[in-house]
């Protein structure tokens, strides 16, 4: 392999690295808000709120919970942009590869 192509390929690699560590941060944050949610309605049936909606409520607008939600959405963000950087660089290697396929049927109908 050329050291170009070479060099691209440990890019990817990375940018597969990066997708899957923004992938599983974003997961665990998804599952953790549901734990976050219980510990936060138990502390507020304990502080004497007597209904779960209530305490669901309480949860809801605490500043751990919201704090968690911007977490959560910073997450996704990264997650999502590493996913589409890798979308994109499989867009250019099919353009790469069509472009060689093109080359590669012009030479031969020229009988290069």
């Amino acid at each position: 392999m050329s050291e170009a192509i070479e060099r691209r390929m440990a890019e990817l690699r990375q940018l597969a690295d990066d997708y899957a560590k923004a992938r599983a941060n974003t997961v665990y944050l998804e599952e953790f808000r549901k734990s976050k949610l219980a510990i936060l309605m138990k502390a507020a049936e304990a502080q004497g709120v007597k209904t779960s909606a209530a305490q669901e409520r309480d949860a809801l607008a605490h500043p751990d919970y919201l704090a968690l939600l911007d977490g959560l959405k910073a997450a996704v963000e990264v997650s999502e942009r590493s996913r589409w950087l890798l979308r994109i660089s499989e867009m250019g290697a099919d353009i790469y590869r069509t472009e060689q396929a093109t080359l590669r049927a012009e030479r031969k109908g020229y009988g290069s």
